[in-house]
């Protein structure tokens, strides 16, 4: 079984939460179309980032306090 680390976890969740805000930012200033598919893709990267963040962290404390 592989180990899970904390740090790329948070890394990614973070990476994953700047997409789904920067896509939104490029929609509203019309540099990109808006697309329902590209709507729902920003917004799911933005929650699994937020989701996947959080969890990173609560690793990385839960395995401080070991």
């Amino acid at each position: 079984m592989r180990r899970l680390y904390p740090g790329p976890m948070i890394l990614a969740g973070f990476l994953l939460v700047v997409v789904g805000a920067v896509v939104p930012w490029l929609i509203v200033l019309q540099i990109i179309p808006s697309t329902y598919a590209l709507n729902f893709v920003s917004f799911a990267a933005s929650l699994s980032g937020l989701i996947l963040g959080i969890a990173g962290v609560a690793y990385y404390v839960s395995r401080r306090k070991k």
